[in-house]
C-alpha cells in the first residue's frame, strides 16, 4: 500500500513539474490582423484553418463583420509575420493591426 501511495505521489510531482516547465518556457503573445478579400461566411473558416496550421498558434478567432483575426500564439515558435503570411498564401492578405 505504501508503495502505491509513494508511486502516485511521485507521478503527481513529475506531472506538475512538467506543467510548470511548459508554462515557464511559453512566450504567449496576441496579435490582431486586418484580413482582406473575405466576401462570404466561409472565408473566415479558410483564414482560421490557414493560421491554425502555423506551428505555435494556440487559437484563432476571425470576425467576418470587422474583418479582424485575433491570434494567440507562442512567440518562441512562430512570428506574427508567419501567421499573416499563412492567410495571405490562401488568398486573404492579412496585415498586422498595430494598436496605439
Amino acid at each position: 500500500m505504501r508503495l502505491i501511495l509513494l508511486t502516485i505521489a511521485l507521478l503527481t510531482v513529475i506531472v506538475l513539474s512538467a506543467s510548470n516547465l511548459n508554462a515557464a518556457t511559453s512566450n504567449e503573445a496576441t496579435v490582431k490582423f486586418s484580413v482582406e478579400k473575405m466576401t462570404c461566411a466561409t472565408c473566415p473558416i479558410s483564414v482560421r484553418k490557414a493560421m491554425e496550421r502555423v506551428d505555435g498558434v494556440e487559437s484563432v478567432e476571425v470576425d467576418f463583420e470587422t474583418k479582424i483575426a485575433t491570434v494567440i500564439f507562442d512567440a518562441n515558435v512562430a512570428t506574427a509575420s508567419d501567421i499573416g503570411n499563412a492567410s495571405t498564401d490562401v488568398g486573404f492578405p492579412a496585415t498586422e493591426v498595430v494598436e496605439e
